[in-house]
This record gives C-alpha cells, structure tokens and sequence, in this order.
C-alpha cells in the first residue's frame, strides 16, 4: 500500500537512479538517487527509506530519509525527525523537528516584498 499522496511522481523504495533528475510535478523519492535533482517550481519528499546522494534544486523539500547533499529551496524546508542530512541548505523557511540530524550550514534568505 502507497504511502505517497496521489498526483505526484514516485520512486519506489527498490529503485535506483543515477544521473539528473528534472521535472515539473511533485515528487516522492523513497528509493535510492545518485546524482542531481532539478525541480524548480515543486516539490521534493524523500521518504522514509529513501538514500538521496544529490544536489537538490526544488521549491519545498521534505526531508524524512537521509539525504547527502546541498539543498537549494525556493519555498521551505522540512526535516522531519527521522530525517539523516549532510549538506548546507539555503531557503526562505526551514522546520526541524527534534530528532533530526543536520550536518552543514543553513542559510536562511528573504525575498523582497514590495
């Protein structure tokens, strides 16, 4: 049974990818990714078993799996508290829930509103 939320591209957990990712819907990796993930105007869930070795270009990122990596978020970031990540994250908001692990530097920027 499918623990993804309908309407999004999902990568199940004995999948493998090597190379560059890129799209224009919502995704949900729960498998393994080596590479580079491009989704500039969606969003990322690694899930709970998903190995995401990869630079992360995406509008929101929910992070429950482990994830090694740079993460360039638009919008938001989500560690959830199972959540394993190795790399330094820029983004507008951030959530860590106790528990999760981080190791790299946060850079959190504003937009102009005007």
């Amino acid at each position: 049974m499918s623990t993804a939320p309908s309407g999004l591209a999902q990568i199940g957990k004995s999948v493998v990818i090597k190379g560059e990712l890129s799209g224009s819907e919502d995704l949900y990796v729960d498998g393994q990714v080596d590479g580079s993930i491009a989704l500039k105007g969606n969003s990322l869930t690694v899930g709970p078993n998903g190995q995401v070795k990869a630079s992360v270009d995406a509008k929101g990122v929910v992070v429950q799996g482990k994830l090694d990596g740079n993460i360039q978020a638009s919008d938001r970031v989500e560690l959830r508290k199972s959540a394993v990540v190795n790399g330094d994250i820029s983004t507008q908001r951030i959530s860590i829930e106790e528990g999760a692990f981080l190791k790299g530097k946060v850079d959190i920027h504003r937009t102009d509103t005007k």
